[in-house]
């Protein structure tokens, strides 16, 4: 199985989201501009935890580029409850501890914990302190590990505008550099 790549559809089955429920990815699209779908390890990850806090901080302006924006994880809905503690975030997640979405979409782990922390431990050291700065620590574990992210911009069609597989935990863009790109 490859990697889906620029012009591909993006695959339409049938997700769990934290609020919405069951829904197929056909019906979440912004029938007005750009759906992002980013895929990161799951809540409890202290990196992952302070990008959807990041998200919540800069959602405006993500609407703003008349785009929606949806966070996978591999959490279930009842440790996101444990880990939000109650924050009710401005986007939806869509749970996928079973990672169907992240095998349809060939979204691999990486071969071992040393090819997902990558070469460059200095920035993964500096977010990880603005993550602990913020007053996120780690908490339950899930999943697989190793899991690497991705993401992709869609278009109301369901075409893709831009797939990235990352390469290690730090190989994403940063929120100025994704607001760039819509």
């Amino acid at each position: 199985m490859s990697q889906f790549v620029k012009d591909q559809q993006f695959p339409d089955v049938a997700v769990d989201t934290f609020y919405g429920g069951k829904q197929h990815i056909s019906a979440m699209l912004n029938a007005k501009g750009k759906t992002v779908f980013w895929f990161l390890r799951y809540i409890g990850c202290t990196v992952c935890r302070y990008d959807v806090h990041l998200f919540m901080q800069h959602y405006t302006q993500i609407q703003e580029k008349s785009t929606k924006i949806y966070i996978v994880m591999q959490s279930t809905k009842e440790i996101l409850n444990k880990e939000l503690g109650g924050i009710k975030l401005p986007f939806d997640l869509i749970c996928d501890p079973t990672m169907k979405l992240y095998h349809t979409l060939n979204i691999l782990p990486a071969v071992s914990m040393e090819a997902l922390l990558g070469n460059n431990p200095e920035k993964l050291q500096a977010k990880s302190a603005a993550a602990a700065k913020a007053g996120f620590s780690h908490g339950q574990y899930e999943g697989d590990e190793k899991q690497l992210p991705a993401f992709f911009i869609v278009d109301a069609q369901q075409k893709i505008l831009l797939a990235h597989y990352a390469k290690d935990i730090m190989d994403m863009p940063t929120i100025d550099e994704l607001l760039a790109m819509l």
